[in-house]
């Protein structure tokens, strides 16, 4: 649910009665669980999950979170796949991380325990089920259970490294090179070859203009590294060896 309050938005737990556990388990597959290390042995933290979650679906390219929004609940992804963009005071954007099924958000995390506004934005990648703990419950979970710390610092470790990475293509990588390796990622994350993407869309991601995407596409098209389609990409060759040969 949203609301509006004081030109602010502000994201809500559904006032609708939390999923029981067979019916998160029919919802998002609550085997999950056994993907992820800290809670496979820990009923504690299942148990309490099932209790106060609430699972909430998102369809491909909707928005989940906005820049500015009051974190009312943390999410944890239990399939599928988001990512999470900055916006530059300009309208231009660029991605910062995807959180993959079993992850949760470490930005949301910090503005959820601190009662502060959302400084990023959330998009489904594709379609995604997540499940939406309370702030308090979330830090109870903390308190109580030196597992669901560990879980959290195991993200936070991950999202720290990607973001020592997106400072190290921006110094010291060229947009093209930029470019073929978050095409690789995205049909890596697919696990398919072939993805549905728009110039405008990928332009956004790395936070560049549409035209210069284009130019570069059609570029490494001519150079047998992809072929592209209408709203599509299929890749052809593996990028490194031409990355590294350059």
């Amino acid at each position: 649910m949203w609301t509006r309050e004081n030109n602010s938005v502000e994201v809500l737990i559904s006032s609708t009665k939390t999923p029981k556990f067979a019916q998160l388990n029919k919802y998002c597959g609550m085997d999950f669980f056994d993907d992820i290390t800290e809670f496979k042995t820990s009923l504690g933290i299942r148990k309490r999950l099932q209790e106060y979650s609430v699972v909430k679906t998102f369809k491909e390219g909707e928005n989940i979170l906005n820049e500015g929004v009051f974190i009312k609940s943390i999410p944890i992804i239990a399939s599928g796949s988001v990512k999470v963009m900055r916006t530059h005071d300009d309208g231009r954007e660029i991605l910062l991380y995807y959180i993959k099924t079993g992850e949760s958000c470490v930005m949301s995390i910090l503005g959820g325990l601190h009662n502060d506004t959302s400084k990023v934005k959330a998009i489904a990648e594709e379609e995604t089920e997540i499940l939406f703990i309370p702030n308090n419950e979330f830090a109870s979970l903390i308190k109580d259970y030196p597992e669901f710390l560990s879980y959290i610092f195991r993200l936070y470790h991950k999202r720290f490294e990607e973001f020592l990475d997106i400072i190290n293509d921006i110094a010291f990588k060229k947009i093209d090179e930029r470019l073929l390796e978050l095409i690789q990622k995205k049909a890596t994350l697919y696990n398919d070859s072939t993805i549905s993407i728009t110039h405008e869309q990928l332009a956004n991601e790395l936070g560049t203009a549409r035209v210069v995407v284009s130019r570069l596409l059609k570029q490494i098209e001519d150079y047998g590294l992809v072929q592209l389609g209408r709203n599509k990409i299929t890749v052809l060759k593996d990028f490194q060896e031409f990355i590294n040969h350059r």
